[in-house]
């Protein structure tokens, strides 16, 4: 398929950065694990914070929960620490448990001290229901799975649409799935990235608005608004932890651009983390110093992450191909209808 830039989908005025998506953060890595076939698509997204160990380094992180209804792990003790331990793992409603098990037990074996000599860890897993195109009862997701998403991370290219915890996502009537972007900011006289991946599966046929203002309509029947979105943000902008929970807020804006309004039976939420001075795990001083961006200046970093967000969406619609439910109904390629309504 396509990304959005190439169909002719603008997003925002900012920069963008060399691979337009969350790896231009540097340390960042992505990998996939996609299960299809015998009435499964889905499968499991890991997001690397950095390369080393985030139990032993913890990246400092905040959530911000637009719509509650959702079944993710993890995400209270962000919320209250403000710092990540584990690698972000996206997936099934059901895949959850399974991601969970693997990320503890890889913790466990880089530290065997989890849970009996030192605190026990936080795995930190989001999710989205892919039900109406996989036979999502069958718990197909295993720790296997989720390992093999993990070894598969790298920096770099981040493949788009249907694959990882995208493949049966779906979003405004469309074919939906995982999508990246990125921003680069210029703030006093140094250079940050800040960037986005998305695990979309959200909003009603008919809402969806197109950066130049078109609706999209994939000619199905309306719905209630019952899906999910998963926003990831990284930056390598030194934010506090309110900073980066008021960053993560801004997604939340990218989403309202596309016709998003977070309905009833819609789980949204938002995480954001920064690469920039991470707490140790057992740091050697009972004080830490913390470099701080001035909230003076925190506006371009709000812009950034209304924009990725948007983009990401976008991308995860446009590279997407078109997928069959499991009643039967077509969910198109958004790239298909951009193509035939030029």
């Amino acid at each position: 398929m396509a990304t959005a830039r190439e169909l002719g989908l603008v997003t925002g005025g900012l920069r963008v950065g060399p691979l337009n998506a969350i790896t231009d953060v540097n340390g960042v890595s992505v990998g996939h694990r996609t299960l299809s076939g015998d009435g499964l698509a889905t499968g499991v997204t890991a997001i690397l914070p950095h390369a080393g160990d985030p139990f032993r380094l913890k990246p400092r992180a905040a959530v911000d929960v637009i719509n509650g209804f959702g079944k993710s792990a993890g995400l209270m003790q962000v919320a209250e620490l403000g710092t990540l331990e584990t690698p972000i793992l996206l997936t099934n409603t059901f895949g959850v448990a399974a991601c969970m098990q693997e990320l503890i037990r890889r913790a466990i074996a880089a530290n065997p001290g989890i849970g009996r000599s030192t605190s026990t860890v936080n795995a930190l897993v989001c999710e989205c229901n892919d039900g109406g195109i996989s036979d999502i009862q069958a718990m197909a997701v295993t720790p296997e799975d989720a390992g093999a998403a993990l070894d598969a991370a790298k920096p770099g290219h981040v493949p788009q649409g249907t694959v990882g915890a995208g493949t049966g996502m779906t979003a405004f009537g469309f074919k939906a799935g995982i999508g990246t972007s990125s921003r680069l900011m210029r703030i006093g006289d140094e250079d940050f990235t800040l960037g986005a991946l998305v695990l979309a599966n959200f909003g009603p046929v008919g809402q969806l608005v197109l950066p130049d203002g078109r609706r999209p309509v994939p000619g199905a029947v309306a719905e209630t608004e019952k899906g999910s979105v998963i926003v990831v943000l990284a930056t390598d902008l030194p934010l506090g932890d309110r900073q980066l929970q008021r960053v993560a807020r801004r997604a939340g804006a990218g989403l309202a651009r596309l016709g998003a309004f977070w309905g009833n039976g819609s789980g949204d939420l938002a995480i954001c983390f920064t690469t920039a001075d991470p707490v140790e795990h057992e740091p050697k001083s009972a004080f830490a110093s913390l470099r701080r961006l001035d909230d003076g200046k925190i506006d371009l970093a709000f812009r950034a992450a209304a924009e990725t967000t948007q983009e990401a969406v976008l991308n995860a619609m446009c590279e997407a191909q078109a997928t069959r439910g499991r009643n039967g109904r077509i969910y198109p390629a958004l790239a298909d209808w951009l193509k035939e309504n030029r």
